[in-house]
C-alpha cells in the first residue's frame, strides 16, 4: 500500500502539542484592525486548540502528525 499523504495547506495551519493536540491560529486578525480594541487583538494573536469536532478532520489531513 502507498505511503498517505500530508495535506500540505492543513500541514501549514497546525501544529501538534505535546500532549497530542492540534494547535490552531484565530481568525479576525488580518484587517479592518482599528475598530477592534487592544485587549481584542490581544486575544485574537493568540493560539487555540482546535475542537473536538474537527479534530478528527484535521488528523485525517496530517496521518503523520
Amino acid at each position: 500500500m502507498p505511503k498517505m499523504k500530508t495535506k500540505r495547506a492543513a500541514a501549514k495551519r497546525f501544529d501538534v502539542t505535546g500532549t497530542g493536540k492540534f494547535k490552531r491560529r484565530k481568525q479576525n486578525l488580518r484587517h479592518i484592525l482599528t475598530k477592534k480594541n487592544a485587549k481584542r487583538k490581544m486575544r485574537l494573536g493568540q493560539g487555540a486548540i482546535v475542537d473536538s469536532t474537527n479534530e478528527r478532520a484535521v488528523r485525517r489531513m496530517m496521518p503523520y502528525a
